[in-house]
């Protein structure tokens, strides 16, 4: 399954690969022709897009992307929250991995804010601070406090960021949202008053949308927890 929101770029694999491969062929250029294939398949599956059966536990946030955790750090005082602290949870994507990107759990989105910024190698540190992003915060739908943020921030291949949602839409947890095209990094916010419980480690590799990144307590005040827990069908 090749996601729609490269739509533009697989097409143009398939066509140019099997324009390319039936030159190399008619010309009797069998390992060209069988490079060009393999060369065509190996660029399609970076527009890949499995299915993933979304857990449906209570007080959880998954992953918005796939990956290996690169970091996991307190931030003192995070603006798009009103300035309160929150946990960060980091994710480098390499070449290989799925680029989709995924709701960790159900809310409104309050903000999407693109930035512009360098394409230094995600593999750089300071790559995450200085390159191009796009930060997309969550709201809960009844009570309206913060409850997530997902930062998608380029590389030095991926140069293009695909947001494929509105502020005002209410977003499931698992639910495909865009993607950062070829290496990248994704990152995820939430409030300590969430009591965030990380549930991974350093160097762990991750599924979005089905790995559990952290589970969470609903702060005082609010009525239920539902509203951030429920499932997108995925």
């Amino acid at each position: 399954m090749l996601t729609r929101y490269g739509q533009r770029e697989w097409i143009t694999i398939i066509l140019l690969g099997t324009l390319l491969t039936a030159a190399a062929i008619y010309l009797h250029w069998w390992i060209l022709a069988v490079l060009l294939v393999l060369f065509a398949l190996a660029l399609l599956s970076f527009f890949r897009d499995p299915p993933r059966v979304i857990p449906t536990l209570k007080g959880i946030m998954v992953s918005p992307a796939d990956g290996r955790i690169s970091s996991i750090h307190e931030v003192e005082s995070y603006e798009p929250f009103g300035g309160v602290p929150a946990t960060c949870i980091r994710i480098f994507l390499s070449v290989a991995d799925v680029h989709v990107n995924r709701s960790p759990c159900h809310g409104e989105v309050l903000s999407i804010t693109p930035k512009p910024g360098e394409y230094l190698n995600a593999l750089n540190p300071r790559s995450a601070e200085v390159n191009e992003s796009n930060l997309v915060v969550m709201v809960h739908p009844i009570r309206r406090h913060p409850v997530a943020a997902v930062r998608q921030v380029s590389g030095l291949i991926a140069r293009r960021i695909v947001c494929d949602t509105k502020v005002g839409q209410t977003l499931q947890r698992g639910q495909r949202f865009g993607m950062i095209k070829f290496g990248s990094t994704a990152e995820l916010y939430i409030p300590k008053s969430f009591k965030p419980d990380v549930a991974v480690r350093l160097g762990q590799y991750v599924w979005g949308g089905k790995t559990v990144l952290v589970k969470v307590t609903t702060p005082a005040g609010s009525e239920s927890d539902e509203p951030i827990t429920a499932t997108a069908k995925a």
